[in-house]
C-alpha cells in the first residue's frame, strides 16, 4: 500500500501531486524545484535556486523517515545545460558519501520558470 508523504517544511506542490509516495521501503519523491517554502517564490540564479531544491528534497526526504544516504536514485532537470559545473558542485555537498546513480537532462521549460528541479528514489 501507498502512502502519501507531505513535509511541512518543503514548499506545497504547485499542482495535482504530491511531495512523495513511500511504498513499501521505497520513497519516490515529485520534482522539487527552488522554491522558497516561506514565501513560494524562486531565488535569483541557478546555484541559489539548486540549493533551496535540495533543502527542500532534504525536508521531503525527512517526512518520509530517511535522508540523502537513503537516495538511490535521482533525476536532474536544467534548463541549461551550461550549469552542469555549478551543479555538481553543489550536488556534492548534499551527497556526501557513496554517490546515487543520476540522470541530468535539459529541457525546453521547468515550472514557474525554474532554473533548476531534482527528483529522487530512496530506500530504506
Amino acid at each position: 500500500m501507498n502512502q502519501t508523504i507531505t513535509a511541512a517544511n518543503a514548499p506545497a506542490a504547485v499542482g495535482p501531486y504530491c511531495h512523495a509516495k513511500l511504498a513499501g521501503n521505497i520513497l519516490f519523491t515529485s520534482g522539487q524545484l527552488g522554491l522558497n517554502p516561506a514565501t513560494g517564490e524562486l531565488p535569483q540564479g541557478v546555484e541559489a535556486q539548486a540549493r533551496q531544491a535540495l533543502d527542500n528534497l532534504g525536508e521531503v526526504l525527512r517526512a518520509g523517515g530517511m535522508d540523502f544516504a537513503d537516495v538511490t536514485k535521482t533525476t536532474v532537470f536544467l534548463a541549461n545545460m551550461a550549469d552542469f559545473a555549478a551543479i555538481n558542485a553543489i550536488y556534492a555537498e548534499y551527497f556526501t558519501g557513496e554517490a546515487p546513480a543520476r540522470s541530468c537532462v535539459q529541457v525546453a521549460e521547468l515550472p514557474k520558470g525554474a532554473l533548476f528541479e531534482i527528483e529522487a528514489v530512496a530506500v530504506k
